[in-house]
């Protein structure tokens, strides 16, 4: 059984220096599905699992996850505007506590606001058609999410590292 961390700087704290983690944009039709380099500098897409039952979406999230040696999952938590967590955040932690009930690896939340419409503006300066967007949207919000969150991780290293100086 994991552990899922209340708050970002825990959950890092509890991260092995070096591994990939899972990023994941949980929608109630799909999950997208992202992975970082092991030194967790860069976010890549890499699949969108499309939702049928919990027992089967965590066992292709775990499947995924063990090719990749993943040593951690971090879930986009659909935060409102405001900064209250509405029926999303709810679902989305039900989820991680029943993806803690399937792996020892830690759980971490990063606020998702605005990270599907960023993606989707990219997509359409692009030029790219409305059904390609569609296929790839989920995945590439998750990449934007994790990017974010191993952004964070690099940025409270450096400074933990300027304090030991």
């Amino acid at each position: 059984m994991s552990t899922i961390f209340p708050d970002f700087e825990s959950f890092v704290a509890a991260l092995p220096e070096e591994g990939s983690l899972f990023g994941l944009d949980l929608g109630t039709k799909t999950v997208g599905v992202a992975v970082s380099d092991p030194r967790r500098a860069i976010a890549s897409p890499i699949e969108t699992i499309i939702r049928r039952k919990f027992t089967l979406d965590a066992d292709r999230l775990l499947e995924l996850a063990a090719g990749r040696k993943v040593v951690g999952f971090v879930l986009g938590l659909p935060v409102n505007m405001d900064g209250s967590e509405g029926p999303r955040c709810q679902a989305t932690r039900a989820f991680a506590r029943s993806l803690a009930g399937r792996t020892p690896l830690p759980i971490g939340f990063w606020d998702e606001r605005l990270s599907t419409a960023a993606v989707e503006r990219m997509l359409i300066a692009f030029d790219t058609s409305r059904k390609r967007r569609d296929e790839v949207v989920d995945k590439l919000a998750a990449a934007y999410i994790l990017q974010g969150a191993i952004d964070r991780i690099s940025g409270l290293r450096r400074a933990a590292q300027d304090a030991a100086r």
